[in-house]
């Protein structure tokens, strides 16, 4: 049964809405101050209750932080916490835990074939270098290696959806492939065998995957 949303929720939600249009158009950075509660009313052209409802759930998710005497400031946001809460509702069931992995495994396969065009010889190195890292264990070089095919990839929004559902997985399941995985896939970059990608994650299965 579709919940309705009552017009207290709406007025709510166009808040956090202008909170975020304010940050961006005033270039706003983590550690810089946001305006008062009533400074925000005023501009916002919003209640102060609904204002105080915003930035509660603001500094709820990690996203603000109130310093007594100072002020409210914008936080680095550290999602992990949050991910893990939501996690716990949402994640139900192994048959949705199970289309999360394979849709992860296709954002790796797809920033694996979208980076193939970028990668130099350098970057060569620079995957075996992390591959050969005694300081990480498998799951660190997994999250490690994937961040620099991201990198190369140059897509921001991708990288973020692949990081989200990175830290979401990571609350069910330690998710890492068979190291010899990650030598394939260097030396196909080294051979520009674009074709055979495709394969060797096709090769993988959810069972597989440690």
């Amino acid at each position: 049964m579709a919940v309705s949303m009552s017009p207290k929720q709406k007025v709510y939600q166009d808040v956090l809405q202008e909170i975020r249009k304010y940050i961006d158009s005033n270039d706003l950075d983590p550690g810089d101050k946001l305006p008062s509660e009533r400074e925000l009313a005023d501009n916002l052209k919003a209640g102060r209750s609904s204002v105080r409802e915003a930035l509660r759930a603001m500094e709820l998710l990690g996203l603000i932080e109130t310093r007594r005497g100072e002020g409210t400031y914008l936080s680095t946001y550290r999602p992990y916490q949050t991910v893990e809460l939501l996690s716990s509702f949402i994640l139900q069931g192994n048959k949705t835990k199970k289309d999360l992995l394979i849709t992860k495994k296709v954002m790796e396969k797809e920033v694996a074939k979208i980076a193939y065009h970028s990668i130099s010889e350098n970057d060569i190195n620079q995957l075996q270098s992390i591959t050969h890292n005694s300081e990480l264990d498998p799951i660190e070089k997994h999250v490690a290696f994937f961040n620099y095919l991201f990198r190369k990839a140059d897509n921001l929004l991708l990288a973020k959806v692949w990081k989200l559902m990175d830290e979401f997985s990571y609350t069910i399941v330690k998710l890492s492939y068979d190291k010899a995985f990650y030598q394939e896939l260097i030396q196909l970059y080294k051979t520009r065998n674009y074709e055979m990608i495709e394969e060797l994650f096709d090769k993988l299965s959810i069972e597989s995957i440690s």
